[in-house]
């Protein structure tokens, strides 16, 4: 089967991302449908802007999910804080 590819190079195309996610072109279609993965409609395709593809491969993390690391880790320490202490020096 033939890949179509979108107009505009900024935005890649859902087989596109499939290929490049290792992913089926039907479970990027149900993420994009779900809005799991952002998306715009070209015409009757669905194009995924090229700078979000690193967001969903989690090659750069958002300011808000960096807050959540962040609260998780302080979290751990707080409860943990001690016994990590201890096993560091083991």
């Amino acid at each position: 089967m033939k890949e179509k590819k979108t107009t505009n190079n900024q935005y890649l195309s859902i087989p596109e991302v499939a290929s490049i996610l290792g992913m089926s072109r039907i479970s990027i279609y149900k993420k994009v449908k779900s809005g799991d993965i952002k998306s715009i409609k070209i015409g009757r395709e669905y194009g995924i802007p090229r700078f979000y593809l690193s967001n969903i491969s989690g090659n750069t993390i958002t300011s808000a999910r960096k807050k959540k690391i962040n609260r998780a880790v302080d979290r751990t320490i707080k409860e943990y804080g001690e016994l990590l202490r201890r096993l560091g020096n083991e």
